[in-house]
């Protein structure tokens, strides 16, 4: 029973300690986030023996912590509480605004978990981009940025033999872009404010625990009427995108890497009839033969081996923007050992180094070596933005570009500003998207110029205007196929990521794993209901099916590009509510029913804002599928016009019509209504 109150340091706190008769609770308002009684203690602290090894973006981390202490014994210090160890202060919880700070007093302790309350049957959303599970409830996440891994499935043959490769195998939980940020079904959300190692485990249903690697962590809390209201609050809290260029949502961006004949192969597709926003080539600075496939060549400046593969660049970027249609490169923030670039920045100060000398830190990124950009120092951002993005890149015309990697910062590097490179590595691609947004807005371009990412952290939706899935596999594979760019774009979303898309044709093609024809139509279908359709050849484009490999699939490509183009209008509406409310363009299905339970866990389908909904198919073979249609209203079906109650439906799903359901009553339905005619032309 509650008794009294501590905590109201100011007026208009609304986190508050309660004592009660066998410990004490927290209180966010009128929810309950945290509870300490004497056999379930609120803290438990450590301390950490870590293990941690890299391999090409892979890692592996373990820990083996010692001296644990779980404090059953507590007392209040003003408005903090403190728990005791044999009568000793060993753990201070302390009130800061709507945050909770979490400190280990006892010298040498850097493991902190903490349990939140949890009520029985709680649904939890968020861990940032997750790509497999979009209900966290009953599995662990550890918040590390890394190489998601290829197949990402420990019962395959393909993810055995990738770790036997060098640990790239991967699991459930590894994404490019973690964030400590949970919300549940009680609509409240709590954010682990640090950048350090922490795991968000909910395998327990009892309590949301959250470890770690540190002496102290800060924890936010964020309470709503609703989902839509916390995504909201969270979206605040982050930071918004700038609405999408007119050229990226009213036509598709092709990706092309073939060298100058990519101008003449983007010819095709337009005779084709396909809508055209952008040419994508990553290539534009040259090209790298490894046993993984076409890589690239990493030095980021128009020089002999780019002039050689892409010829009077600046001339065909211009007459490309004449026709409306924009040029999209590529960049990262490491630098070839073989390149021109990579001699001036080692002169300049701008690589990590080791820290037994003076010497430049290298990473093995598979057959070739690079040094990674110190962006802890002022003057190598400033230098990365201007003379690479800004004069090389932006000042040549180009338009837009993938900002790629960002989680390969070593944990043993020495950095400029002194931080730990264990702190810092998850801080990493937030640094690395603000370079990319500083370069943008230095040219008057933010809006205009589109950079996306696949790497992040906590943060970086002030900075990265667009995501993308990263590397999926070329298959339709549960953990690592065409299906978890759906997963990925939903989760994201709810902490505060607008717009989301993938590379059309999937990426990741080794040891026989090859395209065929129904995945690249089925991801043309997923594709064209996207903020962003963008095709990709991927790492072994000569061994892989191309959208311009056959007359069928060009077709196929160019019909539903014109749909994504004929959607722009309502996408620009979709732009707008993410300007004012946060809301992201993909939403799960509970966002807008949050009374329904039942939709908590639908992953494979989702809400392309509150008017239209979309049902791909994201299993080999399927040609019907169930379709949950939410709410009480009827929905009307893209294609034939049918209308359907509210409920569980199975629709028919052949290659070319894959389940799109519009609300009748939607302003936008004139538009919808004409989908299946665009379709057709």
């Amino acid at each position: 029973m509650v008794q009294k109150s501590r905590g109201e340091r100011k007026q208009g706190v609304k986190l508050r300690f309660f004592e009660s008769r066998d410990g004490f609770e927290l209180r966010f308002g009128s929810h309950l986030v945290l509870r300490h009684v004497s056999d379930c203690p609120a803290v438990v602290i450590a301390r950490g023996a870590p293990s941690i090894e890299m391999y090409r973006g892979n890692y592996r981390i373990d820990d083996s912590p010692e001296g644990i202490i779980r404090c059953a014994d507590w007392r209040a210090d003003g408005a903090d509480m403190l728990l005791l160890d044999a009568g000793e202060p060993t753990v201070r919880l302390g009130i800061e605004g709507r945050a909770l700070r979490v400190e280990a007093l006892r010298s040498g302790y850097d493991r902190i978990t903490t349990r939140f309350f949890a009520e029985p049957g709680e649904a939890v959303w968020g861990g940032g981009e997750q790509m497999s599970y979009l209900m966290l409830a009953g599995r662990r996440f550890p918040m590390w940025t890394s190489e998601p891994g290829v197949g990402r499935d420990k019962s395959t043959e393909l993810t055995r033999i990738m770790d036997a490769e060098g640990m790239a195998g991967g699991d459930y939980w590894n994404s490019n872009y973690p964030q400590p940020t949970f919300l549940t079904s009680r609509w409240i959300a709590v954010h682990l404010d640090d950048f350090g190692y922490s795991v968000l485990d909910f395998s327990d249903p009892a309590t949301h625990r959250v470890d770690y690697w540190g002496t102290q962590a800060r924890f936010e809390f964020f309470a709503a009427d609703g989902p839509a209201e916390l995504v909201d609050r969270l979206s605040t809290r982050f930071g918004r995108q700038p609405a999408l260029p007119d050229w990226a949502i009213g036509g598709a961006i092709v990706g092309l890497k073939s060298g100058a004949s990519s101008f003449e192969r983007l010819e095709r597709f337009l005779d084709a009839g396909a809508v055209v926003g952008g040419l994508w080539c990553e290539d534009w600075a040259g090209v790298r033969e490894t046993s993984f496939g076409r890589r690239l060549f990493w030095d980021w400046v128009r020089g002999a081996r780019s002039e050689q593969r892409y010829p009077d660049l600046r001339t065909r970027i211009a007459a490309l923007e004449e026709r409306g249609i924009r040029f999209l490169a590529y960049v990262n923030p490491y630098l070839a050992v073989d390149g021109t670039l990579f001699e001036q920045a080692k002169a300049d100060g701008h690589f990590c180094l080791r820290q037994d000398s003076d010497e430049v830190y290298l990473v093995d990124f598979g057959e070739f070596y690079c040094g990674v950009l110190d962006f802890t120092r002022a003057a190598t951002r400033d230098w990365f933005a201007e003379h690479i993005l800004g004069r090389e890149m932006l000042d040549n015309g180009i338009a837009g570009w993938m900002a790629d990697f960002g989680e390969y910062l070593p944990t043993d590097v020495r950095l400029a500003d002194g931080s730990d490179p264990m702190e810092a590595h998850n801080r990493w691609p937030v640094l690395w998207a603000e370079v990319n947004a500083r370069a943008v807005a230095s040219r008057g371009k933010t809006g205009e110029a589109l950079f996306f990412m696949r790497a992040g952290f906590s943060g970086v939706q002030a900075h990265c205007p667009l995501l993308w899935a990263g590397d999926q596999s070329v298959d339709f594979t549960r953990h690592d196929g065409i299906g978890t760019v759906l997963t990925g774009a939903l989760s994201a979303g709810l902490v505060g990521n607008a717009y989301s898309h993938s590379d059309c044709g999937g990426y990741t093609s080794l040891h026989g794993n090859v395209r065929t024809e129904e995945l690249m139509q089925r991801w043309c279908e997923l594709a064209a209901f996207a903020p962003v359709m963008r095709s990709h050849e991927g790492n072994r484009p000569d061994d892989n099916l191309q959208y311009d490999s056959t007359a069928e699939l060009l077709a196929c490509f160019a019909r539903w590009s014109r749909v994504h183009a004929h959607l722009a209008p309502y996408v620009r509406h979709l732009c707008d509510e993410a300007q004012e409310t946060g809301l992201p363009a993909q939403r799960p299905l509970f966002l807008h029913y949050p009374d329904d339970p039942t939709l908590f866990t639908v992953q494979d389908q989702y809400l392309y804002g509150a008017d239209l909904l979309v049902a791909p198919v994201v299993e080999q073979g399927i040609e019907r599928r169930s379709v949950v249609l939410p709410g009480k209203g009827p929905w009307r079906h893209c294609w034939t016009g049918e209308e359907f109650a509210p409920g569980v439906h199975q629709i028919p799903a052949p290659i070319g019509m894959p389940p799109v359901f519009f609300r009748p009553d939607s302003g936008f339905a004139p538009l919808f209504g004409r989908l299946a005619e665009i379709w057709k032309q």
